[in-house]
Order: structure tokens, then sequence, then C-alpha cells
């Protein structure tokens, strides 16, 4: 995923969380929010807290959802920005289950919220 495809500034962070929509499950909790300007694709935001585990789980859990992320991209709408906020227990369950099946969590997240 491109730098330019990611939020970093803690104002885009807030921006999304304050003004828009969200949607949960058992572990992750995904915002969104459509950016007034036009933007060449969608960008995200990742949150994963202390909580899930030391700075190498937490930095393997980002790695991975930003190339779910980035594989998906193409079918989400271009002018939105997410936050994608992880539950502990996540990165416990993915070690377990495997990249598929966190896939298909990312995919059930991006579900709830085009509903």
């Amino acid at each position: 995923m491109n730098r330019r495809h990611r939020l970093s500034r803690s104002r885009d962070f807030d921006a999304v969380y304050r003004h828009g929509r969200s949607v949960s499950t058992r572990f992750l909790v995904l915002y969104w929010f459509e950016r007034d300007e036009d933007g060449d694709g969608p960008r995200l935001g990742l949150a994963v807290p202390k909580a899930v585990g030391p700075a190498v789980v937490r930095n393997r859990m980002k790695r991975r959802l930003r190339e779910i992320f980035r594989a998906r991209s193409e079918e989400l709408p271009q002018d939105h920005d997410y936050v994608l906020v992880v539950r502990p227990g996540l990165a416990e369950a993915a070690e377990q289950r495997g990249f598929d099946w966190l896939g298909e969590r990312v995919e059930e997240i991006l579900g709830k919220a085009k509903a």
C-alpha cells in the first residue's frame, strides 16, 4: 500500500472518528468518512493498541492488514477515509487460523460497512 493511501496525521484520524460512521465485529472496529476533496483512492489508518501485544506483534498485524486492504481497495469508494481499530485477541486468533481467516474478518467488516 502506497504511503499516500495511508492516514498518518492526527487530524485525519480525528475527522474520521468525529464525523464518520462505524461498524464493529468481535475483533475489529471500522470507521469511515467521505472526504470532501477528490482523492486518488481510499486511505487507511490503523489503530493497534498496546493491549494487542508487543511491538513485534502489533507491527506484523499492521503489515498484514495493510496488504489485505490494498488487495480490496479497488472495490471500495475512492473518496473515503477508513480507520481500522484492532481489538485484543485478533493477533492470537490470526496466528492460529492463518492469513486467509484474517482476510475473511476484514471482508466481514467491509460488508457491514456497505450495508
